[in-house]
């Protein structure tokens, strides 16, 4: 069964999208790939290339304290917090009151999806930063302008809005930057693998970000296989698919294209 025939039939029940290519930034297989979907947490990697950025120009540094707090200024004015009973990642939370690296909390921003972390880190980088990354690589309408639970930005309609396109766009410029193993060791050390790595044999290195919500199941990543160049792919899901079946449908893409890594050109 090919790519194509696991899209037909999930026909109706949803928006799925797709993008397949290899790792110069060739696509090879496309499916709604410009069509943007919520974010949810694959914003998280723009967000740690801008913190790169401002690593390399001098303006931040990996080991400079950061106290962790759960007050942040809404995109759309005033105040918000994070909701903790959402932040599937609970170190950030004990640390409250606490300095910490900043590469800590890039850590478990990328690693475990710590919605605190990566607030405090889009704190320093800022959203306008973040956005210029994804703009600059994705080059479609995909856009950061939040925070994660900025309510007040979420009831003005501020958004954050991801492309399969847009993400594999970031992804190709994270595969092929000289000086990106920092970020490609995080993406492979993350904890949350079942979607695309759960697509391909147990210890092929998945440098990955993925996202989920209400409707909403999202993964993107470079896949290193040992016997065949790398590829990268990405599937964005919003749909009334339940979330296990959402990660399967991944997951099977992923198997597919595994199955022709070897001649990427032919996926179906």
């Amino acid at each position: 069964m090919g790519i194509a025939d696991l899209l037909r039939g999930v026909e109706g029940q949803g928006a799925f999208g797709v993008w397949l290519g290899r790792a110069d930034g060739t696509a090879v297989f496309t499916h709604e790939a410009e069509r943007t979907h919520y974010s949810a947490s694959t914003m998280k990697l723009p967000v740690a290339m801008a913190m790169l950025r401002k690593v390399d120009a001098g303006e931040l540094a990996l080991d400079q304290p950061v106290t962790v707090h759960n007050d942040f200024a809404s995109a759309a004015g005033g105040r918000f917090g994070v909701n903790r009973a959402e932040d599937e990642a609970p170190a950030t939370w004990e640390k409250l009151g606490s300095d910490v690296p900043l590469s800590w909390l890039a850590r478990e921003m990328i690693t475990r999806s710590s919605n605190l972390a990566t607030n405090l880190v889009l704190e320093l980088v800022g959203a306008e930063a973040a956005n210029a990354v994804l703009a600059e690589y994705g080059k479609d309408e995909s856009v950061i302008r939040r925070g994660i639970d900025d309510s007040p930005a979420q009831q003005a309609g501020i958004s954050n809005l991801m492309s399969p396109a847009g993400l594999a766009g970031v992804l190709v410029a994270v595969s092929n930057d000289e000086s990106g193993q920092y970020l490609r060791d995080l993406l492979a050390a993350n904890e949350w693998n079942g979607e695309i790595p759960a697509g391909v044999p147990a210890g092929t290195r998945v440098e990955h970000k993925n996202g989920w919500d209400l409707r909403i199941r999202h993964d993107g990543g470079i896949v290193r296989p040992a016997d065949a160049d790398p590829f990268v792919l990405v599937v964005c899901t919003t749909s009334e698919l339940a979330d296990r079946d959402a990660q399967q449908l991944i997951a099977a893409i992923a198997a597919e294209a595994w199955q022709h890594r070897h001649d990427l050109g032919a996926v179906r």
